[in-house]
């Protein structure tokens, strides 16, 4: 589906970015991946490790600014949308912002895809927006709710949306893997509870999740790697096995335990090998067997 297409990633300079790139650049073989981000600093040193090849182009604009989106879309066959206010705290003590991008920058997005007559656009998410208690959860609920609900804005230009759901990237930036390898030496890891646990995947799971919702999607749906759970102690322990272990107490906004999928959303959720898949109520999507 990807060969031979233009596709364009917002928020493409991101640890998700990056490794998007590469695999499916090494996959897909796609005619151009177009980076589209506000920092042009991280572009520039992502240029660097494409310097050569055509096939990889990069655009300064920011979701919020719909008219850059329009210019950016222009041609464009795929959509992966990534970019994102992400950090917990961050969000919670800079509300508005986080609101700007994660709810009025997704509906940018939206209008630009079906204006442009955009084939497929998935966004990324977060268990955080699974029965969310902090506003980076509640951010992306609302986005999750206006991706999904874009299907009936498409009409006839037949642009289809679709939402992957993940736990914590590993290895991405903010992520508490390389957080803790930053402070390992300090012979001290921080942790705010010794019960607290997260659901862990991979860059690759996460890319991979993307291809699968590209190739399977009608529109609508909420895609969910089976992924593992985890105690985030025993995770600081197999990182530095001879560091103390600080309970330093629950930040701001977070849980002590995320879900994946919620109780209500479960009725409408089905079991795939990998992966779970979850259907709208709104419409009776979720009774169209073309989405099951």
């Amino acid at each position: 589906m990807l060969k031979d297409s233009t596709i364009l990633v917002t928020g493409g300079t991101g640890s998700f970015g990056h490794k998007f790139v590469k695999m499916t650049l090494a996959k897909y073989n796609p005619r151009k991946i177009i980076i589209y981000s506000r920092d042009e600093m991280k572009q520039w040193d992502m240029a660097k490790l494409y310097a050569g090849d055509d096939r990889v182009r990069f655009f300064i604009g920011d979701v919020r600014d719909r008219e850059r989106l329009y210019r950016a879309l222009d041609g464009v066959d795929y959509v992966v949308h990534a970019a994102a206010t992400k950090i917990v705290p961050t969000a919670e003590y800079n509300p508005f912002e986080c609101i700007k991008t994660n709810i009025n920058g997704a509906m940018n997005v939206i209008d630009a895809c079906i204006d442009k007559r955009v084939k497929r656009c998935v966004a990324l998410s977060t268990d955080k927006a699974c029965n969310p208690i902090n506003l980076y959860g509640a951010t992306k609920l609302a986005s999750d709710k206006v991706f999904v609900a874009g299907n009936s804005y498409s009409g006839q230009h037949d642009t289809r949306f679709a939402v992957v759901r993940y736990g914590n990237v590993m290895g991405s930036r903010g992520s508490v893997i390389p957080f803790f390898r930053s402070v390992m030496n300090t012979g001290v890891l921080p942790v705010t509870d010794d019960r607290m646990t997260r659901f862990m995947i991979t860059l690759e799971q996460g890319v991979e999740l993307v291809w699968k919702a590209f190739e399977d999607m009608v529109g609508g749906e909420i895609y969910v790697k089976k992924i593992p759970s985890m105690k985030v102690a025993d995770l600081a322990k197999a990182v530095a096995p001879k560091a103390e272990i600080r309970i330093v107490g629950i930040r701001p906004g977070e849980k002590l335990h995320e879900q994946m999928i919620s109780e209500e959303d479960a009725m409408f959720t089905y079991k795939y090998d990998g992966y779970y898949k979850i259907l709208p109520a709104i419409h009776a999507w979720n009774e169209d067997s073309l989405r099951i």
